[in-house]
């Protein structure tokens, strides 16, 4: 809730020996329209069992399910 808004991704930050180790990379983003109107937002993530990042969107009251893109064959 805040101007400018924060946090309306979900990042990845490479660590190294318990110390972050290089820039975040965004995982998930497109919560945020162009006027800058939520359309979701995450507020909790965690792994499932079959590998997939399940993300928490309290404005769309959605689980978001993640996974990586199958190499093209």
């Amino acid at each position: 809730n805040r101007k400018p808004h924060s946090g309306y991704k979900v990042v990845f930050v490479p660590f190294s020996g318990g110390k972050p180790n290089g820039a975040p990379v965004d995982v998930l983003t497109g919560f945020l329209n162009k006027d800058e109107k939520a359309m979701g937002r995450p507020v909790g993530v965690v792994n499932d069992q079959r590998g997939g990042l399940l993300v928490a969107d309290d404005v769309g009251n959605k689980i978001w399910r993640v996974t990586s893109a199958k190499a093209a064959q």
